[in-house]
């Protein structure tokens, strides 16, 4: 484990947030591979529980793409196919990266995908969080009746 004594007095206030620990170490981790950046990315909250993340992959179509989900891993894929007629060009230019991607993305607990829209060289990944009822706060009644003991004389 990466030294964490800068985040001490935060991870003293969490109980079984172990992934959100895991989260400050691949932080902190040196490796230069968490930090590509291709394809660009944005990610924004559209309301109190929708998100959406737009992916710039301008030149892929949507069968060069793929997006799965597992346990808490969104994981979007891109490797273009190479035809006869596009390996035969005469490039004097080639400035739109066509090369092959992968974008790992760590969701929250009961984030659910809605649905993927390639339009315009952005893949848009709507999503939204749904907490299952018994997983939503309660509030807990405190029952007022006496235990007995306070309302009863002692007998002698």
């Amino acid at each position: 484990m990466t030294n964490l004594s800068v985040f001490t007095p935060l991870m003293r206030q969490t109980v079984g947030f172990d992934r959100f620990n895991d989260l400050f170490e691949t932080m902190l981790d040196n490796s230069e591979e968490r930090f590509d950046s291709y394809p660009p990315y944005n990610i924004e909250k559209l309301g109190e529980h929708a998100y959406r993340i737009t992916l710039a992959v301008a030149g892929f179509a949507e069968s060069d793409i793929d997006i799965t989900v597992q346990d808490d891993t969104l994981k979007v894929s891109g490797r273009k196919q190479e035809t006869d007629e596009k390996a035969q060009k005469n490039w004097l230019h080639r400035g739109i990266a066509n090369r092959a991607f992968e974008r790992t993305f760590r969701l929250a607990d009961y984030i659910q995908i809605e649905d993927a829209k390639l339009e315009n060289g952005l893949l848009s990944i709507s999503m939204k969080r749904e907490v299952p009822e018994e997983k939503k706060p309660r509030m807990i009644p405190i029952n007022a009746k006496s235990t007995g003991l306070l309302g009863q004389s002692k007998k002698k």
